[in-house]
């Protein structure tokens, strides 16, 4: 019978709160500029983002291109044209200042790192996403880090995922298990590259496709799954919604 070995884990709303970190950053960008962060002008910026994030996701712009202007259309948003580079430079470091764990994030993967092999798999800046990891006292826990600057390619293409398997000793794409909080980057990236998915969906997101193998609202649920002593998997991409 089938039981897992390798897990893949996404960070950003699946490990540390991205959007808590998001929210501090865009407020110490906006205070340098004496400006006013109005709840219409988080909502364009996150609207934007989410735009440009899923373009890069696709192929259809570089992560420079997304980087350098997200910014800029930011600030012109508010009468501001300054530089995007820049801004972007400083709201990194902002970023890296914060690192808020989702609600039984630590506790998860103590306790899996002694019977699975854990491994990130993450779009972003290295630089960023090492720093946060650090800081939130996740590194030690997993066996290595990929992240798609690095990689040279994004979530959800084969070709990430590829790179990544090269890099696992003695892989086996039909144990291995990717938990994330994006069906477009997470989910549909482990249905691209042939492997059962664990979609992280507290909020309790309606979704048609991509369809993960297993859903969850809360990490705890995972754990429970995980460490259950008869746990197996044998049938894949039959949804399983697990709410204990």
């Amino acid at each position: 019978m089938k039981r897992y070995q390798t897990l893949l884990f996404d960070v950003d709303d699946t490990l540390l709160d991205f959007k808590a970190a998001e929210n501090y950053a865009l407020q110490k960008l906006f205070s340098e500029h004496d400006i006013v962060l109005t709840d219409d002008i988080k909502q364009f910026y996150q609207d934007m983002n989410q735009k440009l994030w899923s373009s890069f996701e696709k192929g259809e712009i570089k992560r420079e291109e997304l980087l350098h202007t997200r910014f800029s259309i930011l600030f012109k948003k508010v009468g501001l044209t300054l530089n995007g580079a820049h801004l972007d430079n400083l709201y990194r470091q902002y970023l890296e200042e914060s690192a808020v764990l989702i609600d039984g994030a630590k506790s998860l993967v103590q306790k899996l790192t002694k019977q699975y092999n854990l491994y990130v798999v993450t779009n972003g800046v290295a630089r960023t996403q090492f720093i946060r990891l650090n800081n939130s006292e996740l590194t030690t826990y997993f066996k290595d880090i990929f992240v798609s600057e690095e990689v040279g390619y994004q979530k959800p293409t084969k070709e990430f995922f590829n790179h990544v398997f090269e890099k696992i000793p003695h892989h086996s794409a039909n144990k291995t298990l990717i938990i994330g909080d994006s069906l477009t980057s997470d989910i549909q990236g482990g249905v691209n590259a042939g492997i059962d998915t664990c979609w992280f969906n507290p909020n309790g997101s309606k979704n048609a496709t991509p369809i993960p193998t297993y859903e969850i609202h809360r990490l705890q649920t995972l754990e429970n799954m995980l460490l259950a002593p008869n746990f197996t998997q044998e049938t894949p991409n039959i949804q399983s919604v697990l709410t204990s």
